[in-house]
């Protein structure tokens, strides 16, 4: 969740008179780590994952599931017993936004042996063991993306009524302050970007029309101060608080590259993978108790943290803000990092001018100066009295302050001032599986695919336009199945400075280079059309000295993603779908019921502990458990 300071949180009109402030010193910072860590080279290539988890207690008794808001308490146990008492222990742990939230990660980062890969399901079976031993009878932990009923009246455990008043952080009609995680940056940020923005955020998903959805779709809110009703759009669900995103679940995954510039590589060319995994993970189509009609939560939580004025949006002249801001905080990249990618920077992008010139006198380039710029036209959201004033030359908490809360399909990461760790780059659009199986699949596929684009120097470049096209396409109900996104279709010129400029003097135009096509085809191929991303990863395998366990275990994953992109295995959204669709309880009316919620919850935990099989999202047992030589072979 970024940066955790721990100490006195400041008002929105105290953090504001400190923006400017926290701007010069965040900049210094960057600069200073910049010029100890520039020319840094041969880091060893590492990565990780993080997964989010939601606790849920069953009412067996009343057919009813909750959210346990105990999150903090399980934590400071997971910790006690984890890293406080041995720093090599094989997992960590740290708080999310939810109260009802944790995050675990591997306890040391993995390296870059292809053995690796057979380790990281164990991880995190290991991860969903130690966090359950810790829960009493009837609380369990889910990797589900987003609870359904979230926001539902009695969502929470204990129940607390929402507190519509000002003096809450959020002032929602629906999502109770109790629960938001305690620490003080979670309510803070809250309650600050609701401030900085005049007005509370306004998150509204198209509802999916089904034979008995009331037409038109339009609700009256109980306690609404005429804010909700003024807000909510008719025909879509209406929801007006932080906890609505990101007290949704992801799986991310952090890379450490080589250099800065491999660094800049990856962020570049898994900036364009971005939506296609995100579709491919697909696994939140139930809000506040309702059937939507999408299937990804990134737009959802893009609205709630949209902090932009309406000044800032467009809806009124700018008088008290400095910019026209296109996107939320939390959107898709705006720029190429990369000399081979800045042709196809063909988004407009709000900088701060003072910050670029400022930066370029320093020695930056222009592509990463005008990324800093643009992160810094942000203010800060949260600000602790005791970490106003720093040491630039030893601490980062300024720029991290923006860096942090400005939550993009990618992240580009300096290293920490005075560490051993190197450049990289996070990986965050894709959506949390039900199990442990999927969960390693998609990570160790996007793993997979950065050997790749590195080794065969695969390009995967497009105008970033098409980019944020393909994003608004892969949230759309079965977008894997019914979706075309614009991918690049020759991919193997080589990424090399030399041939990018090239590139860029020739007659060809970003547009040109790609052509619409379907996931089925990005990943598994098309003759003709194109070679398809597992069939590339299937040639890297060969040549590769990989063990048998290993290289089994890749494959099973690399079969799931596989029959996920072909439609032949459901994504997460699509099965949950089904399973509301074919509930004896659903009346064809797009409402999810306590029972119906009850259900599919257990469902859903019942195979993320292979309790139940379920082959149509998992494929056959055998396909998970062992793959014969021949099925090795047909991959």
């Amino acid at each position: 969740m970024g940066l955790l300071s721990l100490g006195s949180p400041l008002s929105w009109e105290e953090t504001k008179k400190y923006a400017d402030h926290v701007r010069k010193h965040g900049i210094a910072q960057f600069l200073n780590i910049y010029h100890k860590v520039k020319e840094r080279q041969k880091d060893v290539l590492k990565w990780g994952d993080e997964v989010e988890y939601m606790l849920v207690c069953f009412d067996h008794a009343n057919q009813k599931v909750r959210l346990a808001l105990k999150g903090e308490e399980i934590l400071e146990i997971l910790q006690h017993k984890g890293e406080k008492a041995n720093p090599n222990h094989p997992t960590l742990w740290r708080p999310e936004y939810g109260s009802y939230m944790i995050e675990g990660t591997p306890g040391q980062p993995y390296g870059g042996t292809m053995a690796d890969f057979n380790t990281v399901e164990d991880n995190m079976k290991k991860r969903r063991q130690e966090a359950s031993s810790l829960l009493q009878q009837n609380e369990v932990i889910c990797t589900v993306t987003s609870f359904p009923r979230l926001g539902c009246p009695g969502f929470t455990l204990p129940e607390y009524l929402p507190t519509p008043v000002e003096k809450s952080a959020s002032k929602s009609l629906f999502f109770p302050d109790e629960a938001i995680n305690r620490h003080p940056r979670f309510s803070t940020l809250t309650r600050n970007i609701r401030h900085r923005r005049g007005e509370k955020v306004a998150i509204n998903i198209p509802i999916f029309k089904d034979r008995n959805t009331q037409t038109p779709f339009i609700e009256k809110f109980a306690s609404d101060d005429g804010e909700g009703g003024k807000a909510a759009k008719p025909d879509h669900i209406y929801m007006d608080a932080m906890g609505f995103g990101m007290g949704n679940c992801c799986l991310q995954v952090t890379f450490q590259a080589c250099s800065i510039s491999e660094a800049r590589c990856l962020y570049d060319q898994l900036a364009t993978i971005c939506p296609i995994v995100m579709a491919l993970s697909a696994a939140s189509p139930f809000y506040r108790g309702y059937v939507s009609d999408i299937d990804c939560r990134w737009g959802v939580i893009s609205a709630s943290v949209d902090d932009r004025t309406q000044e800032e949006r467009g809806l009124k002249p700018l008088k008290n803000n400095k910019y026209r801001i296109s996107k939320s905080r939390y959107d898709s990249i705006n720029s190429y990092l990369s000399k081979c990618g800045e042709k196809y920077n063909d988004l407009d992008l709000t900088i701060d001018n003072e910050i670029y010139k400022q930066l370029v006198k320093e020695g930056i380039d222009h592509l990463l100066a005008q990324h800093i710029a643009h992160l810094f036209i942000r203010d800060p959201l949260t600000l602790f009295e005791e970490k106003i004033h720093l040491d630039d030359d030893k601490e980062s908490d300024h720029f991290e302050n923006i860096q942090s809360t400005n939550w993009q399909t990618m992240r580009f990461k300096p290293p920490p001032p005075n560490s051993d760790i190197g450049w990289r780059v996070e990986f965050r659009p894709m959506e949390v599986q039900l199990t442990d199986f999927e969960n390693s699949a998609y990570v160790v596929f996007v793993v997979l695919l950065t050997r790749v684009i590195l080794s065969y120097k695969l390009d995967f470049l497009i105008p970033l336009s098409k980019v944020d096209e393909n994003m608004k396409v892969a949230q759309k109900r079965d977008a894997v199945r019914q979706g075309m996104f614009y991918f690049r279709k020759d991919i193997s010129k080589a990424g090399n400075a030399v041939e990018c400029e090239a590139t860029q003097n020739g007659t060809e135009t970003g547009t040109e280079e790609c052509a619409l096509m379907s996931i089925d085809t990005i990943i598994n191929g098309k003759e003709g059309i194109f070679p398809g991303l597992i069939p590339i990863l299937n040639s890297y395998l060969e040549n590769m000295e990989v063990d048998v366990d290993t290289r089994c275990t890749i494959l099973k994953y690399l079969k799931l993603i596989k029959k996920r992109a072909s439609g032949e295995l459901m994504t997460v959204a699509r099965w949950m779908r089904e399973f509301v669709a074919n509930h004896p309880n659903y009346q064809q009316d797009s409402v999810i019921t306590d029972k119906m919620n009850y259900d599919l919850i257990m469902k859903c935990y019942n195979i993320a502990n292979e309790l139940t099989e379920c082959p149509e999202l998992l494929g056959p047992r055998g396909d998970k458990i062992k793959l014969g030589d021949n099925q090795m072979a047909s991959l």
